[in-house]
């Protein structure tokens, strides 16, 4: 256990170092940013900041040597650039499995789960049989490196195989047939030290150009009847994967049960409703989790909460979302206004 005072390393600079770097010091915890950009919105919260590229192994050294714990905020952190340090969570196998597409499809496979069909791609020949067999439409999607809709191609006609193949960079990759689905959800957990884990209630999620854009709890419709099964499935994984901390699962709700789309081994964007929805945020509970702190409680501090991401200019809109007294508006404190870029979000708990 590491008492308040004690400092947490985390990998990554993002909005979502910002909000763990928040809640640790909420519990009296200081925070350690390692990133390589020159700032970011983790660094504007944290007590310390190392600037330095992952690969760099002397500064990552230093770094570990200066924390007592080290987590990371997102999935696309180098493995080898993780510290050889005992106490890394959540676990570097958890990142293996996430990052690699084919892998991270397979493991859930053993496990129970029902991932999208899928068909490993290693070439254009690969991609075309992989076409025959699945069909079109279908979305290729690189094996690592690939989130809010980068590094996909969607392919309506067989014959775009070779458009799609080059899109992608001819990178390995998976084809995946499409799901016929009525609704996308989350399951959120966290698993501590101990093997406890608690659960958020599962989120209905609503995306738009491929960023999700409305997570809503609790959910309706189909997730409530799958929520059990897709939570019991998220609950194997953490535990095959001795998982301490947050694990996002995502899935579609379809007519034959939930089927798994992807993990995230962190906190992740759908769970951000939780800092004002929930007895217990999502970012509070990742803290205790890797600290060896006893978890917190889950529950809706409301009956429905809504979580909306600004996305580029949205974020200008802030004097029209503050007139709403029932608004909780974070941002991000990011400049530029990429179209995609997500600058903020903002909650509303619904009493």
């Amino acid at each position: 256990m590491i008492p308040p005072g004690g400092t947490i390393g985390i990998m990554g600079g993002g909005q979502l170092g910002r909000m763990l770097a928040i809640a640790a010091a909420n519990l009296g915890y200081r925070t350690h940013i390692f990133a390589p950009g020159m700032s970011g919105p983790a660094t504007e919260v944290a007590a310390r900041w190392t600037h330095s590229n992952y690969d760099d192994s002397a500064a990552v050294a230093s770094f570990a040597s200066q924390v007592d714990v080290v987590t990371y905020e997102f999935e696309n952190v180098d493995v080898a650039a993780l510290p050889a340090h005992n106490c890394v969570f959540p676990p570097a196998q958890a990142l293996e499995v996430a990052q690699d597409r084919l892998t991270e499809k397979t493991f859930v496979a053993q496990l129970g789960g029902r991932p999208a069909p899928f068909v490993k791609v290693d070439s254009l020949d690969d991609l075309r049989a992989a076409l025959r067999d699945l069909g079109a439409p279908a979305i290729l999607k690189t094996r690592r490196f690939g989130y809010d809709g980068k590094g996909q191609a969607r392919i309506e006609d067989p014959a775009r195989a070779s458009a799609a193949w080059l899109s992608i960079g001819q990178k390995p990759a998976v084809l995946e047939g499409m799901v016929r689905f009525d609704q996308e959800f989350s399951i959120i957990l966290c698993r501590g030290m101990d093997g406890n884990v608690v659960r958020w209630d599962a989120v209905e999620n609503q995306h738009r150009d491929g960023i999700l854009d409305l997570s809503i709890a609790p959910s309706s419709g189909l997730v409530l009847e799958q929520a059990a099964e897709a939570g019991a499935l998220a609950e194997r994984i953490a535990e095959a994967l001795g998982y301490v901390g947050v694990l996002a699962c995502e899935f579609f709700a379809t007519s034959e049960g939930p089927v798994f789309n992807e993990m995230a081994p962190r906190v992740h964007n759908s769970g951000h409703w939780t800092i004002e929805g929930a007895v217990t945020s999502q970012f509070e509970n990742h803290i205790r989790a890797i600290c060896g702190l006893p978890l917190g409680s889950t529950a809706l501090v409301g009956q429905r909460v809504e979580m909306r991401n600004l996305l580029g200019a949205d974020a200008e809109q802030w004097p029209t979302i503050l007139a709403d007294p029932t608004n909780h508006l974070h941002l991000y404190g990011k400049s530029g206004q990429r179209p995609d870029r997500k600058m903020g979000h903002v909650t509303k708990v619904f009493l």
